[in-house]
């Protein structure tokens, strides 16, 4: 009984803010599907002006408002409440025949926002913050930041990315991050991949 609370409380904190980290203070920050409570707090905390959803299985999800807590609005109505701008991204990061050489459209949207200044900060997301989310940071690490494929892969795993809860298209997502080459350095240019519905 005394001790009941403390994991009560862990958890709570844990569904409320679901894995929220920094990734460059004031510019993007990464998390898994939160309470209402958690988003609004986050939003509010550090000033996020957009925010980036990549389920597209719940591509406006109906959010608790807290952890075992009653009340639901749906995670676009919230933002639009705060005046947070909210973008639905497809993460389609496995091209047909595992192309290596095509930059997925969630790719080039991803850089398109990040380019933007005025979408900053940004708040990334997917449901559980690992493999989605962790995918697009290491893009970002690469392509704003510098870092080496091997630092950006270090980091994906260090923050939860694994073979355990991965779906099949790992061994590619590990595949194209280690061969990703920022916009700077691609000669000729990488051709995006043909989105849905259009002919290649």
């Amino acid at each position: 009984m005394v001790l009941a609370p403390a994991p009560l409380w862990y958890r709570y904190r844990y569904v409320e803010a679901k894995r929220l980290r920094v990734v460059t203070d004031g510019v993007l920050y990464r998390a898994g599907q939160m309470t209402a409570a958690g988003l609004r707090e986050a939003i509010q905390r550090y000033g996020i002006r957009t925010v980036i959803n990549l389920q597209h299985e719940s591509p406006d999800p109906l959010l608790p408002e807290y952890w075992l807590g009653r009340g639901r609005i749906r995670e676009s109505e919230l933002c639009a409440q705060l005046g947070v701008r909210y973008v639905v991204l497809t993460p389609d990061l496995l091209p047909e025949n595992n192309r290596l050489d095509q930059i997925p459209p969630a790719v080039e949207d991803f850089l398109a926002i990040l380019d933007d200044v005025r979408n900053h900060p940004v708040l990334l997301h997917c449901r559980a913050g690992l493999h989605r989310t962790g995918r697009l940071t290491a893009i970002y690490r690469m392509e704003y930041e510098g870092w080496s494929a091997g630092e950006a892969l270090r980091e994906l795993r260090a923050n939860g990315y694994g073979y355990m809860a991965a779906s099949q298209a790992d061994d590619f997502i590990i595949q194209f991050v280690q061969n990703y080459r920022r916009r700077s350095e691609r000669q000729p240019p990488v051709a995006p991949y043909p989105r849905r519905g259009t002919e290649p």
